[in-house]
């Protein structure tokens, strides 16, 4: 079996490319050519140079591979971006490459058995925010409308859209199944670990007074269950589900469990307004507008950590796919931690 994973430098990329080694398929890492390789040191695989962002030379790209490959039985789109110096670009990279991608192969028949897109749960928004009497929350569900607020939900939502369009004018031909990760974790993860090294340095900051419940996922069970559905058309095709560890965590969680994890003593936990954080996201954005470069602070950031409830409801991704679990939080923080450990991260 021929396999293609888009974004195959990434940190969930990455991990997919392992996964398809592991599993004894011929495994071809689709990357741009600049991209860094250093990851993918595996002599097994295959590379892929594609230029989703230009459609004509993505054309002559994929037109060299087909007299290779024929084509690739699946493909895993986990190309996109998550940080953006301008609002469009959200939409060039997440939507319009995933559009030119599909069209294109298309139009060289080169159509996969199935084509698994990695979106996000941001697509949904801050959707089921109030509480109950009790103080919890509802879980957002499969059938709940998206109400991205963010650029890069919104992108990734038209992605989506584009995908089931696409399927039901092919009648028949374009197979597909989208995964909403909640936050992904794990070795190799940059946002997370600035986290861990704020521990590391005693102080470690959250922001908002009203409760919030979150939910993570481990990169390997987001890899697991991407993999469980390949073969599964007939119940997965068309469909979208949401991906977390099954779990839901106060927002202290995290940060303690990585502070266990450190043995660090005599952390400052730092609880800041909402206000505080929309102001120094709105700097942190011009500044990077300034320098040209992305920040991990942001208008779209400041959104994503006001939200307060990122409950989901993985019953379907269990029932439809078989798949279950395995890395609740403590243990996939502690096999994080460790490797941010033995290769000196921190």
């Amino acid at each position: 079996m021929k396999i293609l994973i888009t974004g195959a430098s990434g940190f969930i990329g990455s991990f997919l490319c392992e996964e398809g080694l592991k599993r004894g398929m011929e495994t071809w890492a689709g990357m741009r050519a600049h991209s860094s390789r250093r990851w993918l040191t595996d002599e097994r695989l295959k590379f892929a140079t594609l230029d989703m962002t230009d459609a004509i030379k993505l054309r002559e790209q994929l037109t060299a591979y087909k007299e290779t490959v024929s084509k690739w039985d699946i493909i895993i789109h986990a190309a996109g971006a998550t940080k953006c110096l301008k609002r469009e670009d959200f939409d060039l990279h997440n939507f319009q490459c995933t559009k030119n991608l599909v069209n294109t192969l298309d139009e060289l028949d080169m159509l996969p058995e199935q084509f698994l897109y990695v979106s996000s749960l941001s697509v949904l928004g801050p959707i089921r925010e109030e509480q109950n009497a009790d103080g919890t929350y509802n879980d957002m569900m499969a059938s709940d409308q998206p109400k991205p607020n963010t650029a890069y939900g919104e992108s990734k939502v038209k992605s989506e859209a584009f995908l089931a369009e696409k399927s039901l004018a092919s009648k028949g031909k374009f197979h597909y199944t989208v995964f909403r990760p909640t936050g992904v974790y794990g070795p190799r993860e940059k946002d997370y670990f600035m986290m861990a090294k704020s521990i590391k340095q005693h102080v470690d900051f959250a922001v908002g007074y009203k409760k919030q419940v979150i939910t993570f996922v481990y990169v390997r069970d987001l890899v697991g269950a991407i993999f469980a559905a390949i073969g599964k058309n007939d119940v997965a095709d068309g469909k979208a589900y949401f991906v977390s560890d099954g779990c839901n965590y106060d927002s202290r969680a995290f940060s303690d469990l990585i502070q266990k994890e450190l043995n660090v003593k005599n952390v400052l936990h730092i609880k800041a307004p909402l206000w505080l954080l929309k102001g120094i996201s709105a700097v942190a954005e011009g500044f990077s507008k300034l320098t040209k470069k992305p920040s991990t602070l942001n208008g779209d950031k400041y959104r994503i950590m006001r939200q307060r409830n990122w409950q989901c409801d993985i019953a379907p991704l269990k029932k439809d796919l078989g798949f279950t679990p395995e890395w609740q939080l403590e243990r996939g923080v502690k096999e994080c931690m460790n490797w941010y450990k033995e290769n000196k991260w921190i």
